[in-house]
């Protein structure tokens, strides 16, 4: 009929479900792709974690060990994007618990897993701002002498003030209509690739000596007497953290499929790309670095340029003042690298704050109806982006006293990140096939080990990022991300179990009538 308004194949849908529209839907594939990437981005996993994951095992387990951790990963995102193609909404992984795994264990499922998604990605929200801090750390230091010509070291509480206002500067965007988020989004997308593009062309070529191929792809090199470390194996499994870090955060274009366009199509293929692009351009940013190193043991000299706080950035400086005396070329890199970090924190802000709403829409947070708000006009939920930046703050405080608080920070996301992906996988693996509603993107028969190769393999990450990572174990090498999430999930359970199981049934409808959909044979899917 002539002038009939199409209906959106993924509102369509999303109604199917019980919701109704309410933000609004104009994200393209592009836009949702590039929130996608920004959120799992280039340089942010990579870096912080690249000297560690160096030291423990040598190049060659570094690099093979993303080779490994990127074949397993695309069991975990195919995985979803099928279920994500099933069921586009912004609650995305909870969402998803609650209707594979049925009336009876629904309510649970949906429990633990939303949970676990908002730690993970409020967390995920710390290791960017205290990456970024980190970066500009080194910047200030180098624009000011570097460590051996007296440049300013940042102290604790300035680089508290540095992961505060990144904090506070991504609540400030996201707050604003998601037009200016996507927008931005997209400006991150070209960042990391134009600037990826350029670092790993660029720094092999200006560094006056190369490492040869061999030391890079098949040298094996433990450190005992730093880590503590003496087996190898363990050794090999530690140094695959910084790919087990990197390698997340595809489910960014889940939690915005309310408002992409066609989200049941889309969504997927955002998935499956940022995967996709992210493996390729990290493998070569980890090559790029790997081979320019100059001296191995000079990277954590205390003494050196960069005062051994962070690997990347001697690398960089080796480089440029190695070949041209200046450093100004490391800090023109180590700027393209922050500016990733800025655009991954804005990224996952945004998702942090897409979870929290949903779960608030559906009363699973205390004072529920205060975060679940939308602004009338900007439709983003303003109250529940400052939520998510409040937590994040707190988080940080211990900067001021401790040194292993990116260690607990980043264990934390991980594993509630990461976590909140195996309980979906799961049912979606138990439940029967005929229950299952597919969407465009079906894996039919393959999708049962699919999910089990995805599940195992997120159980072994979650695992992993819950061991030392220094022996001998002391008050300042403690691992505290078990103690931490042992008291955050244990008070979440006993509120289930005291209160919250009388009440939570998961996602709750906001729609008065539910559009059913007939598969053909007679029966009504939903």
């Amino acid at each position: 009929m002539a002038g009939a308004q199409v209906v959106d194949s993924g509102e369509k849908r999303l109604n199917e479900l019980g919701y109704k529209q309410e933000l609004r839907r104009e994200m393209t594939l592009f836009k949702t792709l590039a929130i996608s990437f920004s959120t799992m981005t280039l340089f942010t996993g990579i870096t912080p974690l690249y000297g560690s994951s160096l030291q423990y095992a040598g190049p060659a387990s570094l690099v093979w060990g993303w080779v490994v951790v990127s074949f397993f990963t695309w069991f975990v995102g195919i995985a979803m994007a099928e279920i994500c193609s099933s069921f586009p909404t912004t609650g995305s992984l909870y969402f998803w618990a609650a209707h594979l795994a049925g009336p009876v264990w629904g309510p649970l499922a949906s429990w633990c897993c939303a949970w676990l998604e908002a730690i993970g990605l409020i967390a995920g929200i710390g290791t960017q701002a205290y990456a970024g801090s980190q970066v500009l750390q080194s910047i200030i230091l180098l624009c000011t002498g570097t460590n051996k010509g007296g440049g300013y070291l940042a102290p604790r509480w300035l680089f508290l003030v540095m992961y505060l206002g990144l904090t506070f500067i991504w609540a400030v965007f996201n707050t604003f209509a998601l037009e200016v988020i996507a927008f931005l989004d997209v400006i991150s997308m070209w960042w990391q690739v134009v600037g990826g593009t350029v670092i790993v062309i660029m720094l092999p070529l200006v560094a006056k000596t190369t490492q040869p191929a061999s030391y890079v792809f098949t040298h094996f090199e433990t450190t005992p007497e730093v880590t503590g470390i003496s087996s190898g194996a363990y050794a090999v499994v530690l140094s695959l953290l910084v790919s087990q870090y990197s390698l997340y955060g595809y489910d960014a274009a889940a939690h915005l499929t309310e408002e992409t366009k066609g989200a049941d199509k889309n969504g997927p293929i955002a998935i499956l790309s940022s995967i996709g692009i992210i493996t390729v351009f990290g493998w070569v940013y980890i090559l790029a670095l790997t081979f320019s190193i100059q001296d191995f043991s000079y990277l954590y000299d205390p003494t050196n340029e960069t005062a051994g706080t962070f690997v990347p950035a001697q690398i960089l400086y080796d480089a440029f003042h190695g070949r041209y005396g200046s450093s100004t070329g490391a800090i023109v890199l180590l700027f393209i690298i922050w500016g990733s970090f800025f655009f991954g924190g804005l990224s996952i802000t945004t998702s942090a704050a897409r979870v929290v709403y949903a779960l608030s829409r559906d009363r699973g947070v205390p004072f529920s109806s205060v975060w679940r708000k939308i602004h009338p006009t900007r439709k983003v939920p303003g109250n529940a982006v400052w939520l998510c930046a409040a937590v994040c703050a707190l988080l940080g405080l211990p900067i001021l006293w401790i040194n292993v608080v990116f260690t607990a920070i980043t264990s934390i996301a991980t594993i509630g990140w990461v976590g909140g992906y195996a309980v979906p996988i799961f049912a979606r693996m138990v439940m029967r096939e005929e229950d299952f509603r597919p969407g465009p993107f079906y894996l039919r028969g393959a999708s049962r080990p699919v999910c089990l190769v995805a599940f195992l393999w997120i159980c072994y990450t979650c695992s992993v990022f819950l061991l030392p990572t220094v022996y001998p174990i002391k008050m300042d090498t403690f691992n505290y991300a078990p103690i931490a999430l042992g008291v955050v999930l244990g008070l979440i359970m006993l509120w289930w179990v005291v209160d919250a199981r009388k009440w939570f049934t998961g996602p709750v409808r906001n729609i008065d009538e539910q559009i059913d959909h007939n598969d053909g044979n007679g029966n009504v899917k939903v």
